[in-house]
């Protein structure tokens, strides 16, 4: 039988993220990213002047967002995707004001899907305010996998997500039916001593490899050399430190209401375009 063609393909072993969040937790968890994420959500929130009372955040790993929004959400209700059989969001039809999520979506396999069901959740005029992990993100450490494992095993194989870009996500806003879509990036560059201190960090943030399509055998220590190697030759400051790139890309949306700004209607326009853009006439 062929495959379903509107089926989205599986990228991402949930089963995988949630061991490797748990293992996160153990070994003390890397939260300079997730912190900065939940100071920023309640400036951005700061910003709308209103009061949210029924709010749900969706996947984020730890407690930040919910005791940064204590005070600003009179009821905040976590959702853990990784806890869920399916990505099916147990929430009822516009039964939220405000959906939150941090540095979780990157991991769902199917983004539209998940954002369609979050319109559905929202009450007319409720928002959507998320962040999650796209653009460049890793790129330095992508093109150095690469490098080493063409050199050191002739191929090479998926180590880093791909990432939404920002166009992207504002195409998948809209699509999901949410009016007023903005989207925008933050961009952080973090300093590591090496390599291998960078991918500690990324094992104490949960983050390390979770696709799939992933190799199954341990990287050859020969490979891992070079990767540093590499890393440290083509990203170092002047320092000898090395760069490590996370784009944050925010994303926001309301479910329509008839107070908001609606676009005119066409024809209702009181000078046309080309009077607008015309100008005068100099008759020699």
């Amino acid at each position: 039988m062929a495959p379903n063609p509107t089926t989205p393909p599986v990228l991402f072993d949930r089963g995988l993220l949630r061991t490797r969040q748990d293992r996160a937790r153990r070994l003390g968890t890397a939260s300079f990213l997730l912190d900065r994420v939940a100071e920023d959500m309640v400036e951005r929130l700061d910003a709308v002047l209103r009061q949210f009372k029924h709010a749900a955040d969706i996947g984020t790993a730890a407690d930040q967002v919910r005791l940064a929004l204590a005070g600003r959400v009179e009821q905040l209700e976590p959702i853990d995707l990784t806890a869920l059989k399916t990505e099916t969001l147990p929430l009822q039809p516009q039964s939220l004001d405000l959906a939150v999520s941090a540095l979780a979506l990157q991991f769902v396999n199917d983004l539209p899907g998940v954002l369609a069901q979050i319109r559905r959740a929202l009450k007319p005029d409720g928002l959507l305010l998320a962040a999650m992990i796209g653009g460049d993100t890793l790129s330095e450490l992508r093109q150095s996998f690469a490098a080493a494992e063409t050199e050191c095993e002739s191929g090479v194989s998926p180590r880093v997500a791909p990432f939404a870009d920002l166009r992207d996500v504002g195409s998948l806003l809209q699509r999901a039916g949410l009016a007023l879509p903005v989207t925008d990036v933050d961009r952080v560059v973090v300093r590591y001593d090496h390599a291998f201190a960078l991918m500690a960090d990324l094992r104490r943030m949960g983050a390390t490899n979770i696709l799939v399509e992933r190799r199954r055998k341990p990287t050859r220590r020969a490979t891992l050399s070079r990767m540093a190697q590499i890393y440290g030759e083509r990203f170092a400051d002047a320092d000898g430190r090395i760069r490590a790139t996370f784009d944050v890309i925010w994303l926001s949306g309301w479910a329509p209401h008839q107070s908001q700004q609606q676009p005119l209607q066409p024809g209702s326009a009181k000078a046309s375009l080309a009077a607008a853009v015309k100008g005068p006439v100099n008759r020699g």
